[in-house]
C-alpha cells in the first residue's frame, strides 16, 4: 500500500543516491553567425536583441584599417546609434579598463559591440561591467587568491562580439584575462554574465593579420583545445555543495570533447597554411572555425598548466618585442606565452590520460603507427614543437628574456592561478612547475 503524499514527499527528499563524484556537466555558448561576410548581419543581430544604441569597442590599429568604420555603418543602417571607443589595450589591464570606464562615464548606451581580437572583446566585457555597475573595483571580481572572486551582482547589457583574430575564443567564453597593475602577472574574471549575447565570426575579418600574429593567435587555439581535452574530467571531481558552487570550468566532458577534437583537426590542417599565405581564405575559414570551436570547448571544460604558466610569463616580461605587433612596450603575445611551456606541460600530464594525449597528436596530423601508451609520452610535445618551428614561434621562454634566476618568480605567479591549476589532470605544485619551466627555457 502506498503511503500518503506527505510520506512519499519525505521519502523522495531523503532518498537520493550519494555519488562520490560529480555527475553533472554544464555547457553554454552564445548564438553564432559563422561564415564569410557574416559581418553584414550585425545590425539585424542588434535589432533582435532590442538594442537601440551601442558603444563599439576596438583598438587603434584596427581602427586605422577601417573595419570598425564598416561595422559602424552596418549598424547605423538599422537606425541604431553608435559611439566608438578605439583605445582598447593590446592585452588589457585592470587599471587600463578602469581608466577607460572613467573616460566613458555618463555615456548612456543600450549595448556593446566588440570588434577585434581577444583584447578588444575582453575590454568590451569589462566596460560593460564597469558601465553597468559604476564605481566597481575590478579586483573584487578577480579570481582568488589575487582578488576576491565575487560574483557579478546583476545582469549586464547585450554584447555582440566580432572577432578579427582566430585565437582567443573570447566571443564564446564567460571570462576575461587581465593584467594586474603593480603585480606583474595576469589573471581572470569568470562569471556567466560576461558571456557575449551573440558572436559573429567572419573569416574575412582575419585576412589582415600578419604572419606572426596569425601564428600567435593559432597557438592560443591550439593550447585551448589541448588543455580542455586533457583537463581533469568533470566526473573525476568531488561533488559540489550546490549548483551555485559548480565552477564555469567543469573539466573535460563529452560535449567539450567534440569541439576540442574538431578544433585540433582544423588546426593540424590549416594553421601552417594560414601563416604561410595570409590570403588563403580556406585556411582562414578553418582557423576561424577552430578558434570558435576551441572556445566552446575550453570555455566550459577549462585550461590548465600552459595558461597558468603563460600569465606570469606575460606579466613579468621586461624587454621582449614580438614581430608584427604594433606596440610601444615590452609585450609577450598571449598565444606565445601559453605555447612556450605547452610541450613540457603535456609531457608531465601524459600519464594521466595517454589515450587523450595520443589522440590529440593524431588529430594534429601525427602518425600513431607503432605508438603505444608506454612509448608515446613525447608524441604530443614533439607534434607541438614541429608546429611551432614551422610557423616561426618561440622555442622556449629564454627567447622572451627569462633565465634560471627568474624561474622561482614565474612559478610563484603560476601558483596564483589556482582556478586553472585545479583543471590539471595531475596534482601540480611548485616542484612540478619548476621542472616544467626549466624544461621550457630553450624548448
Amino acid at each position: 500500500m502506498r503511503g500518503s503524499p506527505a510520506e512519499t514527499e519525505v521519502r523522495e527528499e531523503a532518498a537520493p543516491f550519494a555519488f562520490p563524484h560529480e555527475t553533472v556537466v554544464t555547457w553554454q555558448a552564445p548564438p553564432l553567425r559563422l561564415g564569410a561576410d557574416s559581418t553584414r548581419d550585425i545590425g539585424h543581430e542588434l535589432r533582435q536583441l532590442g538594442v537601440r544604441s551601442v558603444l563599439l569597442v576596438t583598438d587603434a590599429n584596427l581602427a586605422r584599417l577601417g573595419l570598425p568604420d564598416r561595422v559602424r555603418g552596418l549598424i547605423e543602417r538599422e537606425d541604431i546609434e553608435v559611439s566608438v571607443f578605439d583605445q582598447a589595450e593590446i592585452e588589457p589591464t585592470d587599471q587600463g579598463c578602469e581608466e577607460a570606464a572613467r573616460k566613458l562615464a555618463g555615456r548612456e548606451v543600450g549595448g556593446y559591440v566588440a570588434v577585434g581580437g581577444g583584447s578588444s572583446i575582453d575590454t568590451a566585457k569589462m566596460l560593460n561591467l564597469l558601465g553597468s555597475f559604476p564605481g566597481t573595483d575590478l579586483r573584487r571580481y578577480l579570481n582568488k587568491p589575487i582578488g576576491d572572486g565575487l560574483a557579478i551582482p546583476g545582469p549586464l547589457k547585450p554584447l555582440v562580439a566580432v572577432p578579427t583574430t582566430a585565437g582567443s575564443g573570447s566571443e564564446c567564453t564567460a571570462m576575461v584575462a587581465l593584467g594586474v597593475a603593480g603585480m606583474r602577472l595576469k589573471t581572470g574574471i569568470s562569471d556567466l554574465r560576461l558571456r557575449p549575447s551573440a558572436a559573429i565570426v567572419d573569416p574575412l575579418n582575419t585576412l589582415t593579420m600578419p604572419p606572426a600574429v596569425t601564428a600567435a593567435s593559432g597557438y592560443d587555439v591550439l593550447t585551448h583545445a589541448c588543455e580542455s581535452y586533457t583537463a581533469r574530467a568533470y566526473d573525476h571531481r568531488r561533488p559540489y555543495a550546490s549548483p551555485g558552487t559548480r565552477p564555469i570550468y567543469v573539466g573535460a566532458n563529452p560535449i567539450s570533447d567534440m569541439w576540442a577534437e574538431q578544433a585540433l583537426l582544423l588546426i593540424g590542417r590549416y594553421l601552417r597554411r594560414a601563416v604561410f599565405n595570409p590570403l588563403d581564405l580556406e585556411a582562414r575559414t578553418g582557423m576561424s572555425q577552430a578558434a570558435t570551436f576551441a572556445g566552446m570547448g575550453f570555455g566550459n571544460a577549462g585550461t590548465h598548466i600552459p595558461h597558468a604558466s603563460g600569465y606570469p610569463i606575460a606579466g613579468m616580461v621586461t624587454g621582449y618585442r614580438p614581430r608584427d605587433y604594433t606596440v610601444d612596450h615590452a609585450f609577450v603575445p598571449h598565444g606565445e606565452s601559453v605555447i612556450a611551456t605547452a610541450p613540457a606541460a603535456f609531457e608531465f600530464t601524459y600519464a594521466a590520460s595517454p589515450r587523450r594525449h595520443l589522440r590529440a597528436a593524431e588529430l594534429l596530423g601525427a602518425s600513431v603507427s607503432g605508438v603505444t601508451a608506454r612509448n608515446g609520452a613525447d608524441l604530443l610535445p614533439q607534434t607541438l614543437l614541429d608546429l611551432i618551428t614551422d610557423t616561426g614561434g618561440p622555442r622556449g621562454i629564454a627567447g622572451f628574456g627569462y633565465a634560471h634566476k627568474d624561474i622561482a618568480d614565474l612559478v610563484a605567479g603560476a601558483m596564483k592561478q589556482q582556478r586553472l591549476l585545479a583543471c590539471c589532470p595531475r596534482d601540480v605544485g611548485p616542484e612540478q612547475l619548476t621542472r616544467i619551466f626549466e624544461a621550457s627555457l630553450t624548448g
